[in-house]
């Protein structure tokens, strides 16, 4: 196919990859693209003649971007099909939709750059709407995701207010990494140059977020990835409710009776014999892992913190009638 015929298709995954991240070089682009340095710059005026506003700056930190604001032309959907949109995004990314949340999130932060303000709040009174049907777990403003998923991506520095676990209000400047969801809650694994370390946040408790328009040098994660980082996390804290359940079945046994990460440790003590310990704030969530065990049907031995002792005998009893 010659140049000129593939120029429509090409365009289009020009202005896709420049939506994609905050800045591309002429030689990445290239790359991507199949094409010639020369070629790039041509198609980035095709793209500023048709009022895309791309701009480029030279020397060795140059490269393109697609700015955001008034002039970037609209998407061609009229408003209900842009609020249908933003509202599907929102909930496949909120409810978990195995394998879709992270795309769903990335798709959102694009969505909200060129949403018009008008229709925010109906996405954002549509979403409050769907509560209901959340199995009880906080709920999280679609817009502050959509914005935390921008500063990631972008790799933006963002501060926000944030409520610890004792309820107490604190500040906070970080690197956004990257949002992971877990058990049906959304969490902001960064870098907090402050306490010279990473942190992970509860989404649900942070509020008055403020991207800050300095950006960073992404960081390596001491992690396979942001799931692994989150699950090891959860492994090593101290909360208030525990629980050590050592049980006479292979680990891989156990592993498969539950879905997706476990909050806690799961390691073997021999071929046929592994402990899972987790420690939470909710004595619920380590309910549900008493349960899977108990399930299960092997020989086990329980230890639990004192408050969990007394409601996993007082739910036995229930059960028993």
């Amino acid at each position: 196919m010659s140049a000129r015929k593939d120029l429509p298709g090409r365009m289009l995954r020009l202005l896709a990859l420049l939506q994609s991240r905050r800045k591309w070089s002429g030689a990445e682009l290239a790359e991507r693209l199949g094409v010639t340095g020369r070629t790039v710059r041509r198609d980035v005026e095709r793209l500023r003649a048709l009022d895309y506003p791309v701009t480029g700056t030279t020397g060795l930190a140059g490269g393109y971007r697609l700015a955001s604001g008034k002039n970037v032309p609209p998407l061609l959907l009229d408003d209900d099909e842009a609020v249908a949109v933003a509202i599907g995004l929102a909930s496949a990314a909120a409810g978990g939709v195995a394998g879709i949340e992270e795309s769903s999130m990335s798709a959102l932060a694009k969505l909200e750059q060129v949403l018009p303000p008008r229709l925010r709040p109906q996405v954002a009174a549509v979403s409050a709407a769907e509560v209901v049907v959340r199995d009880g777990m906080p709920q999280v403003d679609p817009g502050l995701l959509a914005v935390l998923a921008a500063c990631c991506r972008d790799l933006e520095i963002v501060a926000f207010g944030y409520s610890t676990r004792r309820g107490e209000p604190t500040q906070r400047r970080v690197e956004p990494h990257r949002l992971v969801t877990l058990h049906g809650r959304w969490y902001l694994l960064a870098y907090d140059p402050d306490r010279r370390d990473w942190r992970t946040f509860r989404v649900d408790r942070i509020s008055d977020v403020a991207p800050t328009r300095h950006h960073f040098e992404a960081r390596e994660l001491p992690a396979a990835d942001a799931a692994s980082y989150l699950a090891e996390s959860f492994a090593s804290a101290s909360y208030r409710h525990w629980v050590r359940i050592e049980v006479e079945l292979p680990l891989s046994a156990v592993r498969a009776a539950f879905f997706g990460l476990i909050p806690g440790r799961l390691y073997p003590t021999g071929d046929d014999a592994c402990v899972l310990r987790i420690t939470a704030d909710s004595p619920s969530l380590l309910i549900q892992y008493v349960a899977g065990v108990v399930a299960l049907g092997a020989p086990y031995t329980l230890e639990a913190s004192p408050e969990l002792a007394d409601l996993i005998d007082k739910v036995g009893r229930q059960l028993h009638g």
